[in-house]
């Protein structure tokens, strides 16, 4: 599915967003507090967009690889980075699940917009901690049902009819009904913080954003 739509990827989530999706991905790259020559893994990173953030942060001496099981989204994402002029930044295929890097390897984690789409999210928590170092941070930026209204009301206005339409006039309107399926049978905020406290990460903290569509978590090894 994700590679079917990796071409209108990017203008989609700046249509269903107004453009705010870039503004979310750059909170989440403050997140994780990254240092000159640091390390870090942009998991499910799509098209390259916070992988690119995150490069910036780590410098020329630092390290950020961006892993995903799409390759045309992979394709599109060395595209960006070469034109940025980033080497420090390369990109991976790679199963969430079963993570191809040594144990603690990187000072940060980050996977926006991601999380929903792992069929074992447990497994995929285990495997983001351990490819931290100690101390090291896990950031998730992902969509989250709003509980008040009118919101919820829009939510699912715009989620159940809205979406869906985009993704039929952009060629693929199975992908976009996914989309508000995926997130309805995701945990909601507080659940997934006690995901990430089973899962063996301290200092959690999560933020609503967008009116309580979009949910950033933070964690540490």
């Amino acid at each position: 599915m994700f590679d079917r739509i990796s071409g209108v990827y990017d203008r989609m989530n700046r249509v269903m967003t107004a453009g705010l999706d870039q503004s979310w991905r750059a909170r989440a790259a403050e997140r994780a507090r990254l240092e000159p020559g640091m390390k870090a893994l942009d998991l499910c990173c799509g098209t390259g967009d916070l992988s690119l953030m995150l490069a910036e942060r780590v410098g020329p001496e630092g390290e950020v690889i961006g892993a995903d099981f799409s390759q045309p989204m992979l394709d599109l994402a060395l595209e960006k980075a070469k034109d940025e002029g980033l080497r420090q930044v390369r990109f991976k295929w790679a199963d969430a699940l079963q993570l191809p890097f040594e144990d603690e390897r990187f000072d940060a984690l980050t996977i926006a917009f991601g999380a929903r789409n792992l069929a074992d999210l447990d497994q995929g928590l285990s495997e983001m901690r351990r490819v931290l170092v100690p101390g090291g941070r896990l950031v998730i930026l992902e969509i989250t049902q709003p509980r008040r209204q009118p919101l919820a009301g829009f939510f699912g206005l715009w989620f159940d009819r809205i979406v869906p339409m985009l993704g039929k006039v952009a060629g693929d309107s199975s992908a976009y009904t996914y989309l508000p399926e995926s997130v309805r049978s995701f945990p909601d905020a507080e659940a997934l913080a006690g995901r990430m406290d089973s899962a063996g990460f301290r200092h959690i903290r999560w933020t609503l954003m967008a009116g309580g569509i979009i949910a950033l978590h933070s964690g540490v090894r």
